[in-house]
């Protein structure tokens, strides 16, 4: 009788145990359970979608640089005799601006005279000889081949005294000096660089929907913060065919450079591409966008719930995305907040 008591008291502890263990779990998967949503109401912004007038600017930044820019090389080896440009020098296309040392090329040139002078009256001589077959065929030959090979001598030397007269590639201000006469240079080196400055040219990066809004030869208004009141004219020169990664294309626009309002290389500038509306457009914020062009859709608050609406959007315009097709004027649309909504969620507009 004594042993039972023990054991009937431990059965008790553990069903007691069991009890809590169950009673606990079944307080756990309570608090699993989903909340019903259907009273809850979530609070948004809306807009009522309306037509506007708007002015469909398109202005992008850029930096202008020059249409023509080279660096001035050595074509030859040698010593530099003279450099005949300085920094701020304007220059002319072809005119000689450098020249490296030519005396031992002279030279040569002159003793390749010399053999051509005497190659000549050889070959002159010995054909007369060998009408008079005092001579032989091979010796004739032989001599026009000094001949000849002495003629292509000279040609050649002629030529690497004409490279080592330097010669302005472009017409320009030279804008970088590197060497000084009496410097030692290799083919190849860069004595300095001209920039040709009376037509600039600034490249700028749009949107695929703009690219095709766009042509060469259309104009274009060019300003600068250097000229407040001046507006430059400027002409698209290149549209590129091929866009970056990101969807944006690559537009040129060239503009003449005037005595009046002289520009440098490197001015920050706007380029107005002068776009104008025909007709009022469908807008709504870019904040309405639940993701991104690629998959745009919007809620749409009707009867008190979320609906979502597909949309074909057009142009971006400032903060605005232009609506092609998907939504109606006097719907409207949730701006703020669409991070907490689902399909058929009740929604409270709030101002």
């Amino acid at each position: 009788m004594k042993r039972i008591i023990p054991i009937v008291v431990v059965l008790g502890v553990l069903g007691l145990i069991g009890w809590r263990l169950a009673s606990n779990k079944q307080h756990i998967d309570e608090k699993k359970k989903p909340v019903a949503s259907g009273n809850v109401v979530i609070p948004v912004n809306v807009i009522k979608v309306a037509k506007a007038d708007v002015n469909d600017q398109l202005i992008k930044t850029g930096t202008l640089v020059p249409s023509l820019e080279s660096d001035i090389m050595a074509t030859a080896g040698g010593k530099l005799v003279a450099v005949n440009f300085e920094l701020g020098s304007y220059v002319s296309k072809g005119a000689t601006i450098a020249q490296i040392d030519n005396k031992m090329l002279q030279l040569k040139t002159e003793a390749s005279e010399l053999a051509k002078s005497k190659y000549e009256s050889d070959y002159k001589r010995n054909k007369t000889l060998l009408e008079g077959d005092a001579t032989t065929e091979q010796n004739v030959q032989d001599i026009k081949y000094n001949y000849d090979n002495t003629v292509n001598q000279i040609s050649q030397l002629q030529q690497q005294i004409a490279d080592n007269n330097i010669k302005a590639p472009i017409s320009g201000q030279i804008v970088v000096k590197k060497l000084e006469a009496g410097t030692y240079v290799s083919a190849g080196a860069v004595l300095g660089s001209i920039v040709d400055i009376s037509t600039l040219k600034v490249d700028v990066m749009i949107t695929e929907k703009d690219a095709y809004t766009l042509k060469v030869g259309q104009p274009v208004t060019v300003t600068t913060e250097v000229y407040p009141s001046e507006k430059f004219k400027g002409t698209i020169s290149f549209i590129s065919q091929k866009g970056d990664a990101t969807h944006n294309y690559q537009i040129q626009v060239k503009l003449p450079n005037t005595s009046a309002h002289p520009l440098k290389a490197g001015t920050y500038v706007y380029v107005d591409f002068a776009r104008k509306s025909n007709a009022p457009l469908l807008l709504i914020p870019r904040t309405a966008l639940v993701e991104s062009f690629k998959n745009p859709y919007v809620y749409v608050v009707e009867n008190g719930k979320a609906v979502v609406r597909k949309i074909i959007p057009g142009r971006e315009i400032g903060n605005n995305v232009e609506v092609v097709e998907g939504i109606n004027v006097g719907e409207e649309v949730v701006v703020n907040g669409q991070i907490n909504l689902s399909e058929g969620a009740s929604v409270k507009m709030i101002d």
